[in-house]
């Protein structure tokens, strides 16, 4: 199975487990020359915006580790360009969630980590 295809698997599989909990999609795969934003959500009144890491072996580290400071940098630059476009969700509170899926695990499961890192990160 080619990444891509896994990737938007995963993405399909965390959007699921959050609308299941609550959480209203707004956007998936947001691209921008800033970078990408995998998922963004409502709950309440908190803009939610969610890296979705998957990872198929434990070798290095799980899905949740494999988020470095580059990346967060990333994401951070693409959501300023969110709310440059879409000045309704300026006045949101934003909160920086992880999904880590680890397949490569004996129970492989979804880890829903809120607040995971801040745009200053």
């Amino acid at each position: 199975m080619d990444r891509r295809r896994i990737g938007a698997e995963a993405e399909c599989l965390a959007q699921e487990f959050l609308v299941a909990r609550g959480l209203h999609p707004l956007l998936t795969n947001y691209r921008c020359r800033a970078g990408e934003l995998d998922l963004v959500l409502r709950e309440g009144a908190a803009l939610v915006v969610v890296e979705v890491r998957r990872r198929g072996s434990m070798r290095f580290g799980g899905a949740g580790a494999s988020i470095d400071a580059r990346k967060r940098r990333r994401i951070g630059r693409a959501t300023r360009h969110l709310l440059l476009t879409h000045p309704h969700l300026r006045s949101l509170p934003i909160r920086f969630d992880v999904i880590a899926i680890d397949a490569g695990t004996a129970l492989p499961g979804i880890q829903w980590i809120r607040g995971a890192f801040s745009a200053e990160d």
